[in-house]
């Protein structure tokens, strides 16, 4: 089996482009990412993309086949994955299976979206027989709803304050600030944040992350061809991908199986253990994270469900400083997507880009020191969850 390196990292700049067309915004990326795996195009030897669910090209999910019409049509193989928010990530678990196993050399990743405004919606289809859809129309629980929920649980068990859910996206916003590729870079207050309008009880604006734009890529290759580009390349140590549990006692559709002990996301919990096992590697030997903030609960929940730190704990080891990228914790070095917004299918290779440009050193203000293992992890719907470990 090959080792897997991540030879180069390319983004677009996540925001609102209604004039530019979703290949416009991919171009801009996998052109990024090829220039800085020092690659052309026609190396490329395969095309794992993120499938664009909500806009342009020839819709069906097949953005991956609009990216290479669009580079030039060299007949490399494209494989389309689609895994809601957890696309990206789920197709950089393609692309890795196919260097690791000896497949390929050379894969190009890719994701890419513009969102249309408002609550994500499911299938845009008013069919009664969608859990997802009944769910929204009947029950009247779109994301911010849900993670209320999550949110005022956590409150009643831990004794978490509005003051602490606010405090997350002060600190998120602290390092997005230093981050080119945030949509929203501007520094919030404490009052800033618990001022904002109250979207569902407690979760208030500044704590949700918005709809955005954006594109992501990653050049993956076999270690022979890394070490023909470089002397220093970023390895991929681990990608896992899993699906949720019927009885973790999140409410999933219309149904909600109680299972042991508190609610979480089980399809999370289960790709991080699994990354973390074959990286050989615990929770504690993370250097940094990036998570899926959708909402600042989850920067609080998360690490604690996953072992990094004890539960209850996260609230602490925020206001002492620990998540901040100089901390012992460091969580969401780039911001998140309270900083970026999300534009599904990218979201998780945007979090595997930062990871890249972390273990190499090259994020000025937001850098964690010293960083040399990181980890990104993404959940989307349908009960999907990814996790890929990075290292230099």
């Amino acid at each position: 089996m090959n080792d897997v390196a991540a030879l180069g990292f390319g983004m677009h700049p996540w925001g609102k482009f209604p004039e530019k067309r979703l290949n416009d915004i991919c171009r801009v990326a996998v052109e990024s990412a090829l220039g800085d795996a020092g690659i052309a195009w026609k190396e490329v030897e395969a095309v794992c993309a993120a499938s664009s669910r909500f806009s342009g090209g020839k819709g069906w999910g097949l953005n991956g086949n609009d990216v290479v019409e669009d580079m030039g049509s060299t007949g490399v193989p494209v494989y389309n994955m689609s895994a809601g928010c957890a696309a990206g990530s789920n197709a950089f678990n393609v692309g890795y299976t196919m260097i690791k196993s000896g497949i390929h050399d050379v894969v190009l990743v890719v994701g890419g979206e513009k969102m249309p405004k408002g609550f994500i919606q499911t299938s845009g289809l008013e069919d009664e027989t969608d859990p997802e859809y009944l769910r929204q129309r009947c029950v009247g629980l779109p994301g911010p709803g849900f993670w209320a929920m999550l949110t005022r649980a956590r409150m009643e068990e831990y004794g978490t304050t509005e003051e602490d859910l606010a405090a997350v996206a002060v600190k998120a916003h602290q390092v997005g600030t230093h981050n080119e590729n945030a949509r929203f870079r501007q520094l919030f207050s404490l009052e800033d944040v618990l001022n904002s309008n109250m979207v569902s009880h407690p979760l208030r604006l500044y704590e949700i992350c918005p709809v955005s734009d954006g594109a992501a890529a990653v050049v993956l290759c076999s270690a022979e061809f890394a070490r023909k580009k470089t002397t220093q390349p970023i390895w991929a140590a681990s990608t896992a991908v899993a699906t949720a549990r019927f009885d973790d006692g999140l409410p999933r559709g219309l149904a909600c199986v109680p299972g042991e002990g508190r609610p979480h996301h089980s399809e999370a919990r289960i790709s991080v253990a699994k990354a973390l096992e074959a990286a050989d590697l615990g929770p504690k030997d993370l250097d940094f994270v990036e998570l899926q903030d959708n909402t600042v609960y989850y920067e609080l929940a998360f690490p604690e469900e996953w072992g990094m730190c004890k539960p209850g704990e996260s609230e602490r080891l925020l206001h002492a400083g620990e998540t901040l990228p100089t901390g012992r914790m460091p969580i969401n070095p780039s911001g998140g997507f309270l900083c970026f917004g999300e534009a599904t299918t990218a979201q998780g290779l945007f979090q595997i880009c930062e990871v890249g440009w972390q273990l190499r050193g090259e994020c000025g203000p937001r850098q964690v020191p010293n960083a040399r293992v990181g980890m990104a992890q993404s959940i989307g719907l349908g009960g999907n969850g990814t996790a890929a470990i990075l290292k230099r």
